[in-house]
């Protein structure tokens, strides 16, 4: 990229932030205290963003893992202006108990989102919560529910409606119709992200309270590949990769074409390659969402090649007109006819250089969570609907575990938006809520 392309993007960019709310100065900014349940990989990605955009003080810190929460507490005093250290909490609902937040950011496993984000908003508190929304989809209906009644602001960490280079690719192509009828978008993910161990079940570590952090979730044995991080290799937790990769491409593309519910979603796959691992995701599925004029179709699989090395994570928009590829590491537009168009994910190291040495970090990632976290303060201060409302997490959670159902009955499934249930197959809708384990109890919706 040359200098004036530079400034031209730069300038598009900072026009962008300010058109969405993003671009608040610091100094500008209320004070705002937060907490912090889940203290593991991305509920510090989260934090850490936050705290380098927006004056706040994080007060409280919650995991049922001492030697994590411990750690979270070391690196937030060192990173935070005031430098004092939030208090650490075992119980999400001790921490809330106390009354001394503004928002709260929610980053546990999967099967532990809906019951601390319903009790937030239930204290009054705006909440940004981790992506899928909820391991079944009653948990989803519970969740928008509360937030609506509550009339708390709910943003859902599908931070891709807020990467730089991606709203650049929608606004410049997409929106102005240069891809003419787009009546295919491929989304698909080749990480090799399945675990592929087998050890043995042991007794948990001493530091980790397994029983509240199995929770509502069946019981399984301790094994090191559940905790921390692994726990995503298992359906007991989350929703496979469908529920992990595709929910993030899936969101994207109904933001990026102004899409709602898909009308059928059908979906087949299986373990076929890796049948040794103690995983029980799928390490192959693909799933098809209908919509009008429009098919979306996800692939993944956790062995062999990308069919592009350059794309393996991402969408691909098949219009009459042009092609759109679109990643987290940048885009490239193919026209019919005319120049193609590639950029770059544009990383921010001079305005943030904590960012090249935090551990773990995906860098490639940070300006999306920063946009995402100003978006998410901008819809506080305006009592408004964030870029990802809780509403629009709750429609690409839903449809990914309806791929899931529809691969476990074998067949497609067709969704009643106005009833939010699965139209015609009661066998279906008996699946929409997970069984709980007690002394945990499913929450319902709660009407305004």
């Amino acid at each position: 990229m040359n200098r004036r392309q530079f400034l031209s993007t730069t300038a598009a960019g900072l026009a962008l932030s300010a058109a969405r709310g993003w671009a608040v100065p610091y100094a500008d900014q209320k004070r705002r205290r937060v907490g912090l349940i889940g203290t593991g990989w991305y509920g510090k990605c989260d934090l850490l963003r936050l705290i380098q955009i927006a004056p706040i003080e994080v007060v409280s810190l919650c995991d049922v893992d001492k030697q994590m929460v411990a750690e979270a507490a070391d690196i937030v005093s060192a990173r935070q202006t005031s430098k004092k250290r939030p208090r650490t909490f075992h119980d999400y609902r001790d921490m809330l108990k106390e009354k001394d937040l503004d928002l709260v950011l929610i980053a546990t496993p999967d099967h532990w989102h809906a019951l601390p984000m319903i009790a937030a908003v239930e204290s009054g508190l705006d909440v940004y919560v981790q992506k899928p929304i909820s391991v079944d989809i009653v948990e989803g209906q519970a969740m928008l529910a509360a937030a609506r009644k509550h009339q708390r602001v709910v943003q859902v960490g599908t931070q891709r409606r807020s990467t730089p280079h991606l709203v650049e690719a929608m606004e410049n192509f997409i929106k102005p119709g240069k891809l003419g009828k787009i009546g295919l978008v491929e989304v698909y993910c080749y990480y090799h992200m399945r675990a592929t161990e087998n050890p043995p079940d042991t007794d948990p570590p001493p530091y980790l309270d397994y029983d509240f952090w199995t929770g509502p979730a069946p019981m399984r044995p301790y094994n090191k590949l559940v905790h921390p991080r692994s726990w995503r290799a298992f359906m007991e937790y989350g929703n496979g990769i469908v529920g992990d990769m595709c929910i993030h491409m899936f969101d994207m593309v109904r933001w990026m074409m102004d899409l709602g519910w898909p009308t059928r979603v059908s979906s087949a796959g299986g373990t076929l390659v890796d049948k040794a691992s103690k995983a029980n995701i799928t390490d192959t599925q693909t799933a098809t969402f209908d919509y009008p004029d429009l098919k979306i179709v996800w692939e993944h699989r956790t062995w062999g090649e990308s069919p592009d090395p350059k794309y393996p994570w991402g969408a691909t928009f098949y219009g009459d007109k042009g092609t759109l590829k679109a990643s987290v590491y940048g885009y490239d537009f193919t026209p019919e006819s005319g120049t193609p168009v590639h950029r770059d994910v544009t990383y921010e190291f001079e305005q943030y250089p904590e960012d090249k040495t935090e551990k773990d970090l995906e860098r490639h990632v940070a300006p999306a969570i920063r946009h995402h976290m100003q978006n998410f303060l901008a819809a506080i201060d305006s009592r408004g609907k964030p870029v990802a409302d809780i509403e629009q997490g709750y429609m690409s959670t839903t449809s990914c575990i309806l791929a899931n159902l529809a691969m476990k009955l074998g067949r497609t499934l067709t969704w009643d938006a106005g009833d939010q249930r699965v139209a015609g197959d009661e066998e279906a809708n008996r699946l929409l809520r997970r069984p709980y384990r007690q002394p945990w109890v499913h929450p319902e919706v709660e009407r305004a």
